[in-house]
């Protein structure tokens, strides 16, 4: 019966990570895999979801007052003139946003523009719309962006690029000299790109995000899509936006409407809550996230990883073996479930580019095989803990290489 399942269906395979998730459960590892936070969402926010349960908005509902609330923040922080009316489509998280733009644009066989690595979700939402990813890798260790792959990714049938920044799974945040190269080739192909700012309110240091429809001839192109999710703990309340021009933003919008409806009601009352919050809140949590940031850097650091690329904004660190480790990321991510009872992510599940041809003398491994993301979005509790066992690990056998 498999050949009743579409071609789309078929293309989609079980990832390692699903594998390694059911053996660190198995192990009772503690988590530093999955992108969602341990620890609880902010009080007041909770306590507007609550209320807005026992006032009995549980039905499919639309809350404008949220697009009203977002077009005033894009003005404050990027300078945009967004109409509340027509260029804002809420959707369920920034997820559903992000496929509904897929299927708002493309059409088969048009062509998309990645940056390699990659969130693993882009391609399958372009797939099912009928389009072709086309990957340009970043080069590592500082994840930086090469203009000639850039430019000599286009071709006639590119439609559209993908921009994810602050980034997973690196932390990166693009450049203003990376964004005007990526602008320019929009503007001069007469492409669109979509732009997934979930990590917008997470940057450390003196890095600051901007957002790519704020460089000149930008907002007419791009697809900006975010949610509450990572800004305010709470992803699984599936609140996200897609902002555009209006002609786009309406085909999202009734896209969204075959799909899904409506976002879960209660979520968008308190999303007004939210998105209202105080400046001291978002200071507040750049200085919390920088701080645990800094807790795994030291600590991976310690243990023997290499930290070349301290990450600039969300809540990844991706971190490439000890130099004289012979294992593969996969190999390597299975024994620290088993012996340190820690879990992260392969980082191999976000390339999609050929492997390099440049092997390491140990293992014979790419630079693709090489790298581990840790997600650092945990209590102080869970980072304590999985530093003990680490810890233990290496009191134990003096090393964490492993093998």
């Amino acid at each position: 019966m498999e050949d009743k399942l579409s071609s789309v269906a078929k293309s989609f395979a079980p990832s390692p990570i699903q594998e390694l998730s059911h053996l660190a459960q198995r192990c009772n590892a503690i988590n530093l895999a999955e992108g969602f936070p341990d620890f609880p969402a902010p009080s007041h926010i909770k306590s507007a979801a609550i209320s807005a349960i026992h006032s009995d908005f549980n039905q499919y509902r639309h809350v404008p007052g949220i697009c009203d609330l977002l077009a005033n923040i894009m003005k404050q922080i990027h300078g945009l003139d967004i109409n509340p009316l027509t260029d804002i489509a809420i959707c369920c998280g920034q997820s559903e946003a992000f496929a509904a733009a897929a299927f708002a644009i493309i059409d088969k066989g048009d062509e998309v523009v990645l940056f390699d690595p990659c969130y693993e979700t882009y391609e399958g939402c372009i797939k099912m719309a009928g389009g072709v990813p086309v990957y340009v890798a970043l080069d590592p260790p500082q994840w930086t962006l090469d203009p000639n792959k850039f430019i000599n990714s286009f071709t006639g049938r590119t439609k559209a690029v993908v921009l994810n920044s602050p980034h997973n799974p690196t932390g990166k945040v693009f450049t203003k000299d990376e964004l005007e190269i990526i602008a320019g080739e929009c503007r001069t192909r007469n492409c669109l790109a979509i732009t997934d700012e979930v990590y917008e309110h997470i940057t450390f240091n003196s890095e600051k995000h901007i957002s790519l429809a704020s460089f000149p001839g930008m907002q007419e192109r791009t697809i900006i899509t975010s949610s509450l999710s990572k800004t305010f703990s709470v992803t699984g309340w599936r609140v996200g936006w897609a902002i555009a021009p209006a002609f786009i933003a309406s085909a999202i919008r009734n896209i969204h409407i075959k799909l899904t409806d409506s976002a879960p009601a209660p979520f968008q009352e308190a999303a007004l809550t939210a998105l209202g919050s105080p400046p001291e809140y978002f200071e507040s949590l750049r200085s919390d996230y920088e701080s645990r940031r800094d807790y795994i850097v030291n600590l991976l650091t310690r243990v023997g990883f290499k930290i070349q690329f301290k990450p600039q904004g969300a809540l990844f660190l991706f971190a490439e073996l000890p130099e004289n480790c012979k294992l593969s990321d996969v190999d390597y991510v299975k024994m620290l479930i088993q012996k340190a009872g820690v879990v992260a992510v392969p980082g191999c599940g976000f390339f999609h580019t050929h492997l390099s041809r440049e092997k390491f003398s140990l293992g014979g491994y790419s630079y693709q095989e090489r790298y581990i993301r840790f997600a650092f979005g945990k209590s102080d509790q869970t980072l304590a803990s999985a530093a003990k066992r680490l810890g233990e690990l290496i009191d134990a056998t003096g090393c964490l290489n492993l093998q």
